[in-house]
């Protein structure tokens, strides 16, 4: 049997290959005229390999499905509870069957993603993996399809700038901003604020708030590799 060398290249601890990074997005919802409808999966996506990048973590993908919150309608995504177990769980064992992976990074990119984590102490059991959810991306990011998506966008060279100046039309792209969503924010004060925000004050272009979005993203990433290595010794 060949004797693999665990501490060959550029990885921050030969343990870190039982470390796995594993992107979630959402492929299938409107982020206004100037992004594409993946926009959240491309950037959990480049969070997720970057992050593998510079710690050596092995890279699992990303998953391709979603969720969301049944107030916000501007895409097509799964419930809950299929997106857990009929896909994360899956790909999950998949991981530690095939890489020996028995720790899991999950790089979310979409906020309606986050009911997933009420789900993952029961996993963590079932699965006997140590799972941590970083939501770090949605946390800074600002309102949907607002200046921080468009900045990062432009970065990965998802965005098409010829269309940010239609984007505050919130009639026809009542997603941006989630400006024309009535009753998300009725429902929902954080909704609700970031909406005031992008209507008071428009959409921006800064590539230096994009930088610095996916930087300080990937530096909290990394943080909860090495954090998972710790558990090691």
């Amino acid at each position: 049997m060949v004797e693999l060398r665990y501490g060959a290249g550029n990885v921050i601890s030969p343990e870190v290959h039982s470390i796995g990074i594993l992107a979630l997005g959402s492929h299938l919802e409107n982020h206004g005229p100037a992004l594409p409808i993946d926009t959240d999966a491309k950037i959990a996506s480049y969070l997720a390999l970057e992050s593998s990048f510079q710690t050596g973590a092995k890279f699992l993908g990303v998953l391709y499905a979603a969720t969301e919150f049944d107030y916000i309608k501007h895409g097509k995504h799964i419930s809950v509870k299929e997106l857990v177990e009929h896909r994360l769980k899956p790909t999950l064992i998949s991981a530690k069957k095939c890489l020996d992976i028995d720790k899991v990074v999950i790089v979310n990119g979409h906020g309606g993603n986050v009911p997933v984590k009420d789900y993952l102490d029961d996993l963590k059991e079932e699965l006997d993996m140590e799972i941590v959810f970083n939501n770090k991306i949605v946390e800074i990011e600002g309102p949907h399809a607002g200046s921080g998506e468009l900045s990062m966008g432009s970065i990965l060279g998802i965005l098409d700038p010829r269309y940010i100046s239609e984007s505050c039309d919130f009639k026809k792209y009542p997603e941006v901003g989630m400006c024309g969503f009535h009753e998300a924010r009725e429902l929902d004060e954080g909704i609700d604020k970031g909406a005031k925000l992008v209507e008071s004050k428009g959409l921006m272009l800064d590539p230096i708030l994009g930088h610095s979005l996916l930087d300080d993203a990937i530096t909290n990433i990394k943080k909860d590799v090495k954090n998972l290595l710790k558990e090691d010794f």
